[in-house]
């Protein structure tokens, strides 16, 4: 998982990163706001408390919400409207979401609040700022967001804690009350005003703040692949000379593919393995699943970046509805809308399917005496007796499978919610929700091709793998036991999954004193 670099965000009104996101939702940052920030919410709230003065009726204002606006609010019923709005929003089903996924929206929603473009008031923003940096988690559930108009259903019930209702996790790991875990850290409710409710509440933010994440992850993996990848092409006595440069961005210029071949070369440089059958291979070239290792992740790569321009243009945005402009009109948007990062969302999960598929190939030919060139059959110590990595490969093949089902689009759905009003949404909380469950399983088959692949090398012995493979065989082996007769596995295959998600390739690599492009 990246590392995270910094330990404080500032928010104003010109944005943050994405790894300021990481670090806020992974890293507990502390969450401060300029003088500049405070300064804008309160000029637009004025805006907002001259509005709500008027007599003429102005949506999300003084009147009701979605299909429900033409009901003109009177002052006095203000203030039920708000909480009533946060309440019966609240409406979230199922098993709650992780605390990183809830603390990536509460911090997406303050980045939006400190834009000065939502008409809240200063206190409400610093009282989700003080939640963050308390480390005060509301519960979020899994069901409630179709991803238009917001994630609404995921970020009411946060709204719902900033009132001093609803639920948190506890120090102990339980479900409480926020109430006496608010008063506990000195915090004090809010009492939401107009507009304040759908400025809390319609945005984007979670399915936004699960595009970063993956994006990082995804990030790694790629980086991951490329090493497990090379290690099979070690393992199963393949070349390394189609990872040339001449034969890629000269060629075709797709960045993520220039790049994979690269790395997969300098990962393959000085191996006394790949130099042991330069002369009297009769084999004219490798498979595909070892060949053409830098097409695929090369184009898992650049699908990456275009998610991650969209998320950056997504991190610039002021998304709510309705929404107060510089010049201090106030205008009715579709900006909520979450359609360009579902889009994204489920491009990343098509590709993190087809990254695991053609890593489960490069097993399954591991495994093989036919295609294996010399290895046991399923890389076992007494083949009949022993079963060696057999079943491991029916795991890897399971998580694949359920790759593909989980690369179906969520986009292309919509159900049309609010009397119609809501005709058109994008299901994009429903796409992150499953991507995540996509990046995980990825991580877990590439955790597979690793145990094959360091297995099939040690296998090579008395030849030695390349400085690079090696390192990261080295770093391996500390927690996975190396060839042998059976033995329980799945703690084998855990520990190679801790390692992938705790760095553990890039660590053994630098800690070689090797750079890899």
């Amino acid at each position: 998982m990246p590392a995270i670099t910094t330990d404080r965000v500032v928010l104003d009104d010109r944005g943050v990163t994405l790894d300021d996101v990481i670090a806020v939702a992974r890293g507990n940052a502390r969450v401060e706001f300029t003088e500049r920030a405070r300064e804008g919410m309160a000029v637009t709230r004025a805006r907002i408390d001259e509005l709500a003065g008027a007599a003429e009726p102005k949506y999300g204002i003084s009147t009701g919400f979605g299909a429900l606006a033409t009901r003109h609010i009177s002052p006095d019923l203000r203030t039920q409207l708000q909480r009533s709005l946060i309440r019966s929003h609240a409406a979230g089903m199922g098993d709650p979401v992780e605390r990183e996924v809830v603390r990536a929206l509460m911090f997406l929603r303050l980045k939006t609040l400190a834009s000065g473009r939502t008409g809240i008031r200063p206190v409400v923003a610093e009282t989700m700022a003080a939640l963050l940096n308390a480390g005060i988690t509301p519960v979020v559930r899994e069901f409630g967001s179709l991803g238009c108009s917001g994630d609404l259903a995921p970020l009411s019930h946060c709204a719902l804690v900033l009132m001093g209702e609803g639920h948190v996790w506890g120090a102990d790991g339980d479900i409480v009350e926020s109430g006496p875990v608010l008063e506990a850290a000195g915090i004090t409710p809010v009492v939401l005003q107009e507009k304040e409710g759908l400025a809390l509440i319609n945005g984007t933010d979670g399915m936004l703040g699960m595009l970063i994440m993956a994006i990082a992850d995804l990030e790694q993996l790629c980086d991951v692949a490329d090493v497990t990848a090379a290690m099979s092409v070690e393992a199963l006595l393949g070349t390394d000379r189609v990872f040339l440069p001449e034969l890629h961005e000269p060629l075709r210029p797709h960045p993520g593919q220039t790049r994979s071949a690269a790395r997969m070369l300098a990962v393959l440089a000085g191996s006394p393995i790949v130099e042991s059958h330069l002369e009297g291979d009769t084999r004219v070239q490798d498979a595909y699943s070892l060949r053409c290792a830098p097409q695929v992740a090369g184009g898992v790569r650049d699908t990456i970046t275009h998610a991650r321009l969209v998320a950056m243009r997504e991190l610039a945005a002021a998304v709510d509805n309705p929404v107060v402009l510089p010049d201090g009109r106030v205008e009715s948007n579709g900006n909520f809308h979450g359609a360009p990062v579902a889009y994204v969302l489920d491009f990343l999960a098509i590709v993190a399917a087809d990254l695991g598929s053609i890593s489960e190939r490069r097993t399954d030919r591991l495994l093989d005496k036919a295609r294996s060139h010399g290895l046991p059959p399923f890389l076992a110590d007494d083949p009949g007796v022993d079963s060696g990595l057999m079943i491991a490969q029916y795991t890897q093949a399971a998580l694949v499978s359920e790759n593909k089902r989980l690369a179906v689009p969520s986009s292309v759905d919509s159900i049309p919610s609010s009397a119609m009003q809501e005709d058109h949404v994008s299901m994009g909380w429903s796409g992150a929700r499953k991507l995540r469950q996509s990046v995980d399983n990825l991580r877990r088959i590439l955790a597979v091709e690793l145990v094959a692949s360091a297995r099939g090398i040690d296998l090579r012995s008395p030849l030695q793998p390349a400085p690079a493979t090696g390192a990261v065989l080295h770093g391996l082996r500390e927690t996975v036991e190396g060839p042998g007769t059976d033995r329980y596995l799945a703690p084998e295959l855990a520990a190679a999954y801790d390692f992938l998600l705790g760095g553990g390739v890039e660590k053994a690599i630098e800690d070689a004193g090797i750079t890899l492009p």
